[in-house]
Parts: C-alpha cells; structure tokens; sequence
C-alpha cells in the first residue's frame, strides 16, 4: 500500500474521530500541533464552522517574537476564512489596529470590540492597562444573531410583533480580569487566560444552538466550555500539551486519536479530577 493511500486512511480516521467526539462529547480535543498545521488539517477534513477565535501570542513578552508577525496573521486569517462564517483576532489595541487595514478578501470588518477590565494590576508605562481588543471579521452575508441579547422585555415585544428594531450588544464587553480571587475557580495557570463570559458574547453573536466554534490556539480551553455551556460545539487545539492536558481534565474530554495516553491519565479524566493546576490555592495572591 502507497504512502499516500496510507495518509488518506489517517486523514479518514482522524476526521471519523472528530466527528465521533463532536456527537458524544460536543467537544473534539486535537493533539498538540501548530497552529498553521491545525487549520490546514482541519480544511483538509472538510471541517467547515459558523465561528474561528484566533488568540495567539502579541509579539510582546510571553510567547516571543517574529519579525514576520503580522504576515503570519494574516496567513492565520486566509486560512481560517476557508473553515468558517466569521474570524474573530484578539490582541493588544496597538498590535491589532495594522490589520484593520490588512483584512483579506472575503473577509470584511463587522467590528472592533474591546474587552474593558477595571482589575487590571499591571502598569505600563504608567499607564494602567484595562483592555483588549478583538477584530470581528466575516464573510459577506454571514448571518449574526443580536436577538441572542435581548432582554426578558424585548423578548415578549419580539413575540407580540411590537419590538421595533433589533439592538445589538454593546461592543464594549466588561468583564473583570481573573487574578487574585476573581474568577479564582476559573483560573488555570494559563498567562493570557480570559473569562468564559467574554466568549460566550463572541459565540451567541455568530451561532446558534448546535452551531461549531474553532479555536486553533485554544489554550486551556476556556471556548470549549464557553461553547458547552451555550449548548454549541467545539473543536480544541493549542501547540503545548501541558495546556491541552489542562483542558482535557477542565472539559472532562479526552484527545482524539492519542491512544498512547496512560490509563491513569484516562481515568483522572473520566473521573473528573483536576489537574494539578486547577487545584485551589494555587494561583492565591
């Protein structure tokens, strides 16, 4: 049997093993693998969702730099445009402000929402850092869902035929950062950690029930539960498997097609204990 053939039975395994975890776990956890290599797979699969988050590292502090980053952005944009309705980019306001000029085609701006916390305990430059922004990009046409945002009362006017017009959310979503004792149950270690709730704002935008999320740097797997937790579905990659191991014990799912896996880290999974790094106390300040 040809190399090739041998590739294409993976390539049809693999897929069979996302679909399968995508029907019983609503989650299907990759493993640990590049980002570009994880969206390219994922093409490959004929994967197509409703939402792609891209969080990666700023070209700042942790994560390192490259010299080449905003055109490897915009590689990660072409290429996430092919698996979804609507990209979403997060970043600093200063490194994500050059791409509102380099959106590429079909892609187009529907917003730039900023992520606003008072609790923010760095000072830059004697300033106090109390946001983050994120590109809203879509396709031409790529239905949005405001109505997911109403209110008990615009719901029963919605209902008698008497709600005038459709408001949106503000694209401003304050939610507090998670440090010291805010959020402390959702704290997993992970150094650019953000709050289920600011997700969730991201996914009730662009899905419906049942509807697919993407996150391809996916961390600890804070989509993934944000996606559960609105009754949507996700697929998870991030390229360290410390991160991956957390989200596995975080969502209670484990990897697609990582038969090698201990049987102790199996059954910790299966059982629901926590990872090391999600035990309280931890991350005390």
């Amino acid at each position: 049997m040809s190399s090739a053939t041998n590739a294409k039975d993976d390539l049809a395994t693999l897929g069979s093993l996302v679909q399968t975890s995508l029907a019983v776990e609503r989650v299907a956890i990759l493993p640990p693998r590049d980002v570009v290599d994880t969206l390219q797979l994922l093409h490959a699969l004929g994967i197509y969702a409703q939402a792609t988050i891209l969080d990666p590292w700023y070209n700042k502090g942790i994560g390192g730099v490259r010299e080449d980053y905003q055109d490897f952005i915009v590689h990660l944009l072409n290429l996430s445009a092919k698996l979804s309705d609507h990209v979403f980019l997060w970043g600093f306001p200063e490194i994500i402000a050059p791409f509102v000029e380099r959106i590429p085609r079909p892609l187009t701006l529907v917003a730039w929402l900023t992520w606003y916390y008072k609790n923010s305990p760095s000072v830059i430059r004697g300033w106090r850092s109390s946001q983050m922004a994120c590109l809203h990009l879509s396709h031409p046409q790529a239905p949005l869902y405001p109505e997911h945002f109403l209110n008990a009362a615009q719901r029963e006017k919605q209902a008698q035929g008497k709600l005038r017009y459709m408001p949106g959310p503000t694209s401003v979503i304050e939610e507090p950062l998670l440090v010291g004792f805010v959020g402390r149950n959702e704290q997993t270690g992970h150094p650019a950690q953000k709050p289920v709730a600011v997700f969730e704002k991201l996914i009730l935008m662009t899905t419906k029930a049942d509807g697919l999320v993407i996150d391809p740097m996916s961390g600890s797997g804070t989509t993934g539960l944000a996606a559960l937790k609105l009754g949507r579905r996700a697929i998870l990659c991030d390229a360290s498997d410390e991160y991956t191991q957390i989200a596995e014990t975080r969502l209670k799912v484990y990897r697609v097609g990582s038969p090698t896996e201990s049987s102790a880290r199996r059954s910790s999974i299966d059982n629901g204990q926590r990872h090391p790094k999600l035990q309280r106390g931890l991350f005390d300040e």
